[in-house]
């Protein structure tokens, strides 16, 4: 069931290319090792004069990818990094960007306090 929901800070005349998302989810799917359909990914794209960093500008390459990850249960620390080394090389190869700048965020686990389809997740 996780739910990958990134940003990603487009360049000066950049915009999401076709299939992202669904590269993006096959690749995240593996990581997850879900089954198919197991993965949701959306992504929303940021257009680089409504992001800003205090000091820089677009001059100094600071488009960054925000991935939110939601899963019924959190991994163990050192399976959550594990997963987050993976995750981030998949999304930086297929945003086309370094990996300093793909950051993944965690949400707290989802059992007990997410519904799907009028059912919470247990």
């Amino acid at each position: 069931m996780p739910i990958l929901d990134i940003e990603i800070v487009l360049r000066p005349g950049e915009t999401l290319r076709a299939g992202l998302t669904s590269e993006i989810a096959d690749r995240c799917g593996e990581i997850f090792r879900s089954t198919k359909g197991g993965t949701w990914v959306k992504i929303n794209a940021i257009p680089w004069e409504c992001y800003a960093e205090n000091g820089a500008g677009p001059e100094d390459d600071n488009f960054p990818v925000f991935g939110s990850v939601l899963k019924a249960r959190l991994p163990e620390p050192e399976a959550m990094q594990a997963e987050v080394t993976s995750l981030t090389e998949a999304i930086a190869l297929a945003c086309a960007r370094p990996l300093e700048n793909v950051h993944i965020i965690y949400e707290p686990a989802a059992a007990g306090r997410v519904a799907f389809g009028g059912k919470v997740v247990e």
